[in-house]
């Protein structure tokens, strides 16, 4: 079975995401969440570096529950910093705290993140048609206005390409190549 060439077929857990996750569109506001502080993660690293510390981070950070996130004292900040199950850098650990702030701000203006995030996109996933991942942008439009947008209302770590990552990991947009065997699932289903 073919899969987008970005997949690291003798790791179970990339193809897992892969087939499972990257492309499907998310609702829930805790998960939408969770994958922006780990894309925000992600800069200047490797999604194969954020995806095996997944759970390292649900244990870290309250398993991405904002409520308890904005609550995160100095010392337990400082205990981050040491923590090997993360990615143990100063700035994108206090950027899970600036984001919970400013997540729970989102969701009381908006009724919730997912409306005021899936906007982006007018609340319907894209679906491009790209035959292969060197076609795949890195950054769109969409993005760009997703990444200013983020900034004002107090987010970090939410550059265009950080952006654009996100809307790939969750569904906003759909950029399998069109003869991944995933696409190909997606295309049946539709018929």
């Amino acid at each position: 079975m073919k899969r987008c060439s970005w997949v690291k077929l003798d790791q179970p857990l990339y193809v897992d995401y892969h087939d499972k996750e990257w492309g499907v569109p998310v609702y829930d506001d805790q998960h939408l969440f969770e994958m922006l502080c780990l894309e925000g993660a992600q800069a200047g690293l490797s999604w194969w570096t954020i995806l095996q510390k997944r759970e390292g981070y649900r244990e870290a950070f309250d398993q991405f529950e904002a409520k308890k996130i904005i609550l995160y004292s100095e010392d337990k900040l400082l205990a981050l910093q040491q923590d090997t199950r993360i990615v143990r850098n100063k700035l994108k650990i206090a950027s899970v705290v600036t984001n919970a702030k400013a997540f729970l701000q989102i969701q009381e203006k908006y009724g919730s993140f997912s409306e005021y995030i899936w906007g982006f996109v007018d609340h319907q996933p894209i679906v491009n048609e790209w035959p292969s991942m060197a076609e795949v942008p890195v950054t769109t439009d969409r993005s760009d206005r997703m990444s200013k947008q983020l900034k004002k209302d107090g987010f970090k770590f939410v550059g265009s390409t950080i952006c654009y990552s996100f809307m790939q990991a969750v569904g906003m947009v759909n950029d399998h190549i069109t003869d991944c065997c995933c696409r190909q699932q997606e295309l049946a289903h539709e018929h």
